[in-house]
């Protein structure tokens, strides 16, 4: 039996950086409420990731706006395999989705990681949105990642075959999953959400993109400077503590930046739209009617 799915909603298909499959969710709201604009949700990388850590902000606005919710490449429902992963290509799957969704400029959600991906489209791919939320966006800290090639060199050590293997099953097994996650909430991890991470990390070829997460080889160094200041739409942090990443340079981003402002939802760990849902939404939807 296949994977199941995340949300419940359709599930289309995209083509994107030159063949590459995309599976993403989409809703069919029956009373729109005039929004017009699409809705993108960007889930987060590590070992475990999928459309399923935005479901508390798909099930939100899904009644009354088009919303999307892809599983990146080499996770979820989408291709997995030999497929080369990196900040770059990420970028381009991000950039040649937005091209194919209907409508106006879309509104963007991108957590964690996927924040710099999408910075990236935004700089590089001529990727067009109306506006931008990064929800515990990383690359805001003072420490730096290394750098690709001490990456890439430990990435061909992790691939040794019998080690990489090891490694895997230590790193997805039901425990391990739940304490990571367990990291990720001030309350107790919802059942559904430890349940999906562990079938999606038994799918095929599922340990490939997160061996280049775990290797530092999707991370850009000084993102700050080469990704976040150069935004030209509006743009709205989240964020309050994260066990994984830093806030340290976000006054240096609001002062250089004029488009982009910051709100701390707190107590939340990195995922305020599941712990404190309301205050989330609320703040999405200020943004939105500002931007407007």
């Amino acid at each position: 039996m296949g994977l199941g799915k995340a949300v419940a909603a359709e599930i289309c298909t995209f083509t994107v950086a030159g063949g590459t499959q995309l599976r993403c969710y989409r809703s069919q709201p029956d009373n729109p409420d005039g929004n017009t604009r699409p809705l993108i949700l960007l889930h987060s990388i590590n070992a475990a990731p999928s459309a399923m850590e935005m479901k508390p902000l798909f099930e939100r606005f899904a009644d009354s706006r088009v919303v999307y919710a892809p599983d990146l490449p080499g996770f979820g429902q989408s291709q997995r395999g030999d497929l080369p992963y990196s900040p770059n290509f990420y970028a381009q799957v991000i950039s040649d989705f937005l091209q194919q969704v209907d409508g106006l400029a879309p509104d963007v959600i991108a957590l964690s990681l996927a924040s710099e991906f999408t910075a990236r489209a935004l700089r590089d791919n001529g990727a067009e949105i109306h506006s931008l939320t990064l929800i515990s966006p990383t690359g805001l800290g003072r420490r730096q990642p290394p750098s690709a090639e001490v990456g890439a060199r430990i990435n061909r050590i992790l691939n040794i075959g019998w080690l990489s293997r090891g490694l895997w099953r230590a790193l997805v097994t039901r425990r391990s999953i739940q304490y990571f996650l367990n990291k990720a909430f001030y309350g107790p991890v919802p059942k559904a959400m430890v349940d999906y991470a562990v079938a999606t990390t038994r799918e095929p070829d599922a340990a490939r993109a997160p061996f280049a997460f775990l290797t530092m080889q999707l991370f850009t160094t000084d993102a700050l400077v080469l990704l976040y200041q150069p935004l030209k739409v509006p743009t709205l942090l989240l964020y309050d503590q994260d066990p994984n990443i830093g806030f340290e340079c976000v006054p240096d981003l609001l002062r250089n930046n004029d488009l982009i402002s910051a709100q701390t939802i707190v107590p939340t760990c990195g995922l305020p739209h599941w712990e404190r849902p309301e205050e989330t939404f609320m703040a999405l939807t200020r943004f939105w009617g500002e931007s407007e």
